[in-house]
């Protein structure tokens, strides 16, 4: 079916990363040759037409951004700090992105969304927070109707791909490299010209729509077999010593500082690497006549690009803002407004007797404590349903006043949870104070309304803390 891309509006969300800002870019200024010349590319007669800035984590800022779209491309990944505080995991984190985006393209008519995630190994093994987190944002992103395109790859051979980039540093740092189990672990490399070129085929086909493919290069390799042909191609000549005792604990502590990776990437990398990750079945590149480079053409190509500058952990922020995110069960037969009104009801049994939450007409919620006003949280009907229950942070003694601090609770169908989040949050107290009493506050009053969701049995909204329009 000939490709209709040309005359789409094409969305690319991380455009700034290095899948991203390769596939911006029209194909004869990509790295390397194109794998079937010159390719029709995603947008029109210059890299970028229009940008917009985005907050993934605001379905506002979504919503706006994919204003006109036709298909959107999906490469975001949250695994580093969002703010100057973060609370949660990165699956969390990654979850509310993955749901804004779906949410914000279903309610703009988006016909396609395009998303690179994980191959999914075989063999029934529980699978790492890495790649189970890459599957849910598959399904997350086709959770409000709009049909996906995935594409399932595995290590991507690029300048700045997270796992090429700590193997390529391993190789240039280490005259004598110990060498984990990992490193005999399976893997099917592809370079990142044939994924850019696989992506970029998928748009606005519909025969790939509600699909998901695996994709991968010719060659299945040993992480071992490829630091030796990296050491090879830079001239280096480590020895490398087999260890049985190199626990993914000691692993990741080794690899972050070797490579200056910051531990909150490579944990969830190194948990990944025990996988083997095969594509099962690669019909997408038969069907578009891209098999692919070799591991060594794509070391050519990748080796003679400079890598970037180590990222590391806690850079500076100029605002001292926080995001907190928590995973919770959710009672059955309730929603993301049910838990809202419970958490209200719950609240003031934490601490009886002196502390207060009041929902006044105006659907204000004021948090007192023996009479001062800790916190207003003005509840927003019309950015809230059913399955998201929306407040800003409006003051009180423990906010500095914001525009963007906002409490959520947002379900989706099919979960059995609900994720409770705040984001943007600027608090009052200094941040030293903050940090070491109000924020570890927030997570323990959050994980024991969790516990209180575990143990609940659906009982029904209180009619004075209702949050329904009146």
């Amino acid at each position: 079916m000939p490709d209709e891309s040309a005359r789409s509006t094409v969305a690319i969300a991380g455009v700034t990363g290095f899948v991203g800002e390769t596939l911006a870019r029209p194909p004869r200024a990509r790295r390397g040759r194109s794998p079937r010349g010159d390719r029709p590319w995603i947008g029109a007669s210059s890299p970028v037409d229009e940008w917009r800035k985005c907050d993934l984590f605001s379905l506002a800022d979504a919503e706006r951004a994919l204003a006109g779209v036709d298909v959107a491309v999906y490469l975001v990944h949250s695994m580093m700090p969002s703010a100057a505080l973060t609370q949660g995991d990165f699956a969390d984190f990654d979850f509310i992105a993955a749901d804004n985006f779906a949410r914000a393209a279903a309610k703009n008519g988006v016909r396609q969304i395009v998303y690179l995630g994980g191959l999914v190994p075989r063999g029934g093994r529980a699978l790492s927070r890495h790649l189970e987190s890459r599957l849910e944002v598959e399904r997350v992103l086709g959770a409000h109707g709009t049909p996906v395109t995935a594409l399932r790859a595995g290590l991507v051979v690029g300048p700045a791909g997270s796992s090429f980039l700590m193997l390529r540093r391993l190789v240039e740092r280490l005259p004598v490299m110990l060498t984990p189990a990992w490193t005999e672990t399976r893997t099917q490399p592809i370079d990142l010209a044939d994924v850019v070129a696989l992506l970029a085929h998928c748009v606005g086909r519909p025969e790939t729509f509600g699909q998901s493919f695996d994709v991968g290069g010719p060659e299945v390799l040993t992480y071992r077999a490829m630091i030796e042909r990296m050491a090879a191609k830079l001239g280096r000549n480590p020895r490398l010593y087999a260890v049985p005792f190199f626990t993914p604990g000691l692993s990741r502590l080794w690899v972050s500082l070797v490579t200056g990776a910051p531990k909150s990437l490579v944990a969830p990398l190194v948990e990944s690497l025990t996988h083997e990750m095969v594509a099962g079945d690669r019909r997408l590149q038969d069907a578009a006549g891209i098999p692919g480079r070799s591991f060594d053409e794509s070391l050519d190509a990748t080796l003679e690009t400079k890598p970037p500058e180590d990222a590391r952990e806690g850079r500076s922020r100029t605002q001292r803002d926080v995001r907190s995110v928590q995973r919770l069960r959710m009672p059955e037969g309730r929603d993301a407004r049910w838990v809202a009104d419970e958490y209200l009801r719950w609240l003031p049994r934490l601490l009886p007797f002196v502390l207060r939450v009041h929902v006044g007409d105006d659907q204000v919620c004021r948090f007192t404590l023996l009479g001062v006003t800790l916190l207003v949280l003005a509840y927003a009907p019309e950015r809230s349903s059913d399955d998201r229950a929306l407040f800003y942070v409006r003051g009180g003694v423990l906010a500095s006043p914001s525009e963007r601090g906002r409490l959520e609770f947002r379900s989706v169908p099919r979960a059995p949870f609900v994720i409770a989040a705040i984001h943007d949050f600027v608090p009052r107290l200094p941040w030293p104070i903050y940090a070491t009493t109000q924020a570890p506050f927030h997570l323990a009053v959050m994980r024991a309304f969790g516990r209180h969701l575990a143990r609940s049995n659906g009982r029904p909204r209180s009619t004075e803390l209702s949050m329904e329009p009146t």
